[in-house]
Order: C-alpha cells, then structure tokens, then sequence
C-alpha cells in the first residue's frame, strides 16, 4: 500500500516525574485507557502505552497493570492500535555512596522482563529502544546482545517492534538488526528527538536520520517539549510519520496545560493544513503489515 497519509501516535503518560506537573498526566489504568480512547476519537492513530503505579503515580513494570489498560482499551468501540513499550528498566543512576553502583532511581530489568508485557498480550507493535543513551542526568542501559535478545523474543512473538532511536548509533545498530535477520518484513523506526543528550530535534537532524534507513523502512518523529509541534511539521514535510501526547509535552501553548486529546487534534490540523490526513487503524494495519488485535496478520 502506497503511503498518501500521516499515522498519527499519541504516547499518553510516559514514564517521567511528570504527574507532579500536570493533572491531566493519567495515571491509572482506566485513566490511561481513557485517555487513549480520547485520543483515539481525536484522530490518533495509535496509542503507545506506559502504566504507573496508580499509588504513586511513578513508573511501574507490572504486567497486570499493562493487562487492565489493553483489555479497557480492546473493549471499547473504539479502534486504536495498540503500541505497548517495551523499554522497561533501563535506567541506571550512580550513587553517592560509591558512584561504581547504581543508587536511587536505578530501575534495571532483563531482555526477558521487559519483554514479558508484550509477551503476554500480544500487541500490534511493541518498543525496541536501539541502545544506551545519556538521558539527562542518569544512563539508560542497552547493551548490543541484551538487544539483539530481545529482538529475538519480539521476532517470536509475531509483534511488530517499533525501531526507538534516540541519536545517530542507534540508527546504525537498528540497521545492524536488520541486516541479521532479526527484524522481519519492513523495518519501523521512530527517531526520538531533543533527548538530552541525544540528537537534536531540527530538520536536519532529521533529514539526515532518515537517509541513514533502508529503503523498505517506514518511519516516524517526535521532538520533546516546545518542540513537539515543530517536529509534527517537519516530519509531514518530509514524508515520514507523527507522534505527539504527554509523554514528552505537557502543553498546548506557553503557559496552557495540554490533553492528549487536544495535543492529537493539534497535531491533526498542522498535518491537514500541510496537505495531507491522518491514517485510520484499518489503513495503518495494512501499511505496516500489522497483525490485528486477534493476534494474526492481516
């Protein structure tokens, strides 16, 4: 299928301290439920999936939690893919104490417990963050093999990952997976921008990620903050794919605290006024070759 429109992800809570900052962050699982389905009738396409302690609002690994949220969302009326992360532990802060351990806010998990979400419900697509970054002031963790491991769990399970590069190696390693046979049919990439410190979310930047890729590849962007919208153009502009949501931008404009929903159709009218629509599921199942929510290929 020739791609004439735009799929549209909204990523609706994310995993940073941001629940503190915004009262529309949601937190539980009917909450974050609640909100894709908004996003959904705003006009997203997608839905990329995080789950929080509903407690204490921080972020939480807990498959059942991941259960609750896909199994509100799969029983409403209304149509989504579902894009679970499957970034899981990976963040690794040295301690005071004795700066060669991990102190407070190191968060680590295997290949295995971060696929364990996607493994059990079986999403259209899932995360696959294509190496170690400095995220700020921590490290997230990706090692090659604990990669090339879990795209192997991926591969099994008939999911389609979605290729997470945050800076340039990334994308060089994502091609590295391609080329042994561990990612099947056409790659997805997103490129993550405006990470401190990974790659800058500016045109070039991304013009130039996006010659990096395989010719068969399908790709979106998104840049953080301010730089959500800017990046929704750019992308449009040059043929690639969108994602806004509060995972990485809590406002409307300066000063306006965002929903997701309002952030979708935002996002919506910059891509219309480029000329262009967004995807439905059912055309963005058939682009990326997704299985559908019944677990088999459409």
């Amino acid at each position: 299928m020739a791609k004439k429109n735009v799929i549209l992800s909204c990523a609706v809570t994310g995993a940073g301290e941001t629940t503190g900052k915004s009262p529309h962050v949601p937190v539980t699982p009917r909450e974050i439920a609640e909100s894709a389905i908004k996003a959904a009738k705003a006009g997203a396409t997608i839905a990329h999936i995080h789950v929080r302690d509903p407690q204490t609002g921080k972020l939480s690994h807990d498959v059942n939690l991941f259960n609750e949220v896909v199994e509100r969302i799969r029983e409403s009326e209304t149509d989504i893919i579902i894009n679970i992360t499957a970034g899981g532990g990976g963040d690794w802060v040295p301690s005071e104490a004795d700066s060669t351990k991990g102190g407070e806010g190191t968060d680590m998990q295997t290949p295995e417990e971060r696929h364990e979400p996607v493994e059990l419900l079986l999403p259209e697509i899932c995360t696959l963050d294509c190496g170690s970054i400095n995220f700020g002031n921590q490290l997230y963790i990706s090692p090659t093999d604990w990669l090339r491991k879990q795209a192997k769990l991926i591969q099994a399970s008939g999911v389609k990952p979605e290729l997470e590069c945050f800076d340039t190696g990334h994308v060089r390693f994502a091609n590295q997976l391609v080329n042994e046979g561990l990612i099947d049919g056409d790659p997805l990439f997103q490129f993550c921008l405006g990470i401190p410190w990974g790659a800058d979310a500016d045109a070039e930047t991304l013009a130039y990620m996006r010659s990096r890729i395989p010719e068969n590849a399908k790709w979106a962007a998104f840049g953080i903050g301010r730089m959500q919208m800017e990046m929704v153009a750019q992308s449009t502009l040059q043929g690639g794919n969108v994602r806004v949501g509060l995972e990485d931008n809590l406002y409307l404009k300066k000063g306006v605290l965002a929903t997701n929903e309002q952030l979708v159709d935002k996002a919506l009218g910059i891509i219309q006024s480029l000329g262009k629509d967004v995807m439905s599921p059912t055309d963005a199942r058939d682009y990326l070759n997704l299985r559908n929510p019944n677990g088999k290929v459409e």
